[in-house]
């Protein structure tokens, strides 16, 4: 992997959905590490283990906020630097967080998107990752703020099924979700894993054309699920952007070109300049809407 400024370090989800630990070592290197599973404790001996051979910063997508919580601050107790992406820690054992987009509007974008495709009636299901997944959570409760707005009235939703952002267990839950909810227009799955299991599922059954999914994936993920009229609009962020942006914050923190303070502006290489607000938050930016009008401008 590159450090930041010798070229675009592709931090992200890993493509079985558990999230990966990267630790700076020098500022100028960098590697990434991480378990096989999106359980909430499999990330800890990883942290344990960045801390005693000594790095300068760790960036993590946690699994669980909590349960990372404790490592995370005895390495802060060595002086480390911490910085959360995607999916936050407690605010209390790091020292910054990268969203991906300001969470009120993931959640409440979502709603939109669906209830634009199913003109605004019908009953509709969420299929979540992990039960314990902060970013998740968060978002699906501005989903849920967002549907009990007197314009969703006709709206209702049935059920928030858990995948753990496990393929198989995401296109059973589907499954699952379909045959039990007969009058399902909608499925939201704000889960890159989740919405290309539904998406799989959906393709192959009698319930293609008839019930919408949308959701956040990626677009070589979902290219072939737009073009086939599985789905047909969804939802991202660039995910090599947040990445990079959580790598040039780690090594401004382990560099001191900045504390973590609110208000203080952080200098992102090709991105540009980020003000860190409350709570040591950084935002990448607002979510993007993929469709077969724009899915092959994209390639990632």
């Amino acid at each position: 992997m590159t450090a930041p400024g010798e070229g675009e370090a592709p931090l992200g989800p890993s493509p079985d959905g558990a999230p990966p630990v990267l630790a700076l070592a020098g500022v100028s290197k960098a590697k990434e590490v991480g378990p096989s599973d999106a359980s909430a404790s499999s990330q800890v001996p990883y942290i344990n283990t960045l801390t005693q051979q000594g790095h300068d910063a760790i960036l993590i997508a946690a699994n669980d906020a909590n349960a990372v919580c404790g490592p995370l601050q005895q390495a802060r107790d060595k002086g480390v630097k911490i910085v959360s992406y995607d999916s936050d820690a407690s605010k209390d054992c790091r020292d910054l967080f990268i969203n991906q987009a300001d969470s009120e509007e993931i959640g409440r974008s979502q709603v939109r998107l669906l209830s634009e495709m199913i003109g605004g009636k019908g009953e509709v299901a969420i299929l979540s990752a992990t039960a314990n997944a902060t970013n998740q959570n968060t978002w699906i409760e501005f989903m849920k703020d967002e549907l009990g707005r007197p314009e969703y009235a006709q709206m209702k939703l049935v059920k928030v099924a858990y995948g753990d952002d496990d393929d198989q267990k995401s296109f059973q839950e589907t499954q699952g979700l379909l045959q039990a909810y007969p009058d399902l227009k909608g499925i939201i799955s704000p889960t890159t894993v989740g919405i290309s299991a539904a998406a799989r599922y959906i393709s192959g059954s009698k319930y293609k054309g008839e019930v919408v999914l949308t959701g956040l994936g990626t677009p070589n993920q979902m290219r072939q699920f737009v073009k086939d009229g599985t789905v047909e609009r969804f939802a991202l962020w660039n995910p090599k952007d947040l990445g990079y942006l959580a790598s040039y914050a780690a090594a401004a923190l382990a560099s001191g070109q900045i504390t973590g303070a609110e208000g203080e502006v952080l200098k992102a290489g090709r991105l540009g300049e980020r003000t860190i607000g409350k709570d040591g938050e950084i935002i990448l930016g607002p979510p993007f809407a993929f469709d077969k009008a724009n899915i092959d401008q994209f390639d990632f």
